[in-house]
């Protein structure tokens, strides 16, 4: 372990829960911070599964699993992408940012003034990559699992996802650009999530309490009030403290 050049921190939950913005956000406030994206390991359009004559961009079966292992692995080793991995998935719009400049300014001097100028992330021997999925912890999700250090995991109500969702103008892909056609939400995205994160949820009900010993077992963090929809701002201010407190063990 001691080897290891770069840190995993995975960041997941529904579409549209803030993830890929709060991925950004970390990047900003750490040094030598980069971002992988799950979606970067999608397969071309032509072998996606369909459900209800639509294309399934958001089930396990649409990721090229064995290819993310792989390249999470050379991450660890060398704290960059492989050579053949080619991401585009920054090129996405995810709207104006929730949380004030203040509160970002405020997490850069407070991680600043706790990582000391030896510490290996200040200089660059040791790197964070934060992995941005939408699927990344269900069982579906096994090969990855070994190389995850902090598994953070976000949730969003049906209403707010969807909405979000929604809202946003589409998505850059290998083939181009993909816009949500109507419905997509509630006959794919949705769906989907609620089949593969109901286990971690009492009763099965992915908007009620989490299973505690699931969350325990997995090792996967949710913010402290455990709610939905949270404070972004909150959320942020959770995630800078956990993390630094995983680097404290690297210092």
């Amino acid at each position: 372990m001691a080897d290891k050049k770069a840190l995993i921190v995975a960041l997941s939950g529904c579409s549209s829960s803030g993830k890929t913005t709060l991925a950004r956000l970390l990047r900003d406030i750490f040094p030598s911070t980069f971002i992988l994206h799950e979606d970067d390991f999608y397969k071309p359009e032509t072998e996606l599964p369909k459900k209800h004559d639509l294309l399934d961009w958001d089930c396990a079966e649409s990721i090229d699993i064995p290819a993310m292992a792989e390249a999470l692995s050379y991450i660890r080793q060398h704290a960059a992408f492989p050579p053949t991995l080619d991401s585009y998935q920054d090129k996405n719009s995810v709207g104006e940012c929730p949380v004030p400049p203040s509160t970002i300014s405020a997490l850069k001097a407070k991680v600043s003034s706790l990582l000391p100028s030896t510490h290996p992330l200040s200089t660059s021997t040791l790197h964070l990559c934060i992995l941005d999925g939408f699927l990344l912890y269900p069982p579906s999700m096994a090969a990855i699992q070994p190389h995850l250090d902090i598994k953070i995991f976000l949730r969003a109500s049906y209403a707010k996802a969807k909405a979000r969702r929604e809202a946003r103008d589409g998505y850059v892909t290998l083939e181009g650009f993909w816009a949500d056609p109507p419905g997509y939400v509630d006959k794919i995205v949705w769906p989907n999530y609620v089949a593969e994160h109901s286990h971690m949820f009492q009763d099965g009900d992915v908007e009620g309490e989490y299973k505690a010993d699931v969350l325990e077992r997995e090792a996967i963090r949710v913010p402290s009030d455990k709610g939905v929809d949270g404070d972004m701002d909150k959320i942020l201010e959770w995630m800078v403290d956990l993390i630094l407190e995983e680097l404290k063990q690297h210092a």
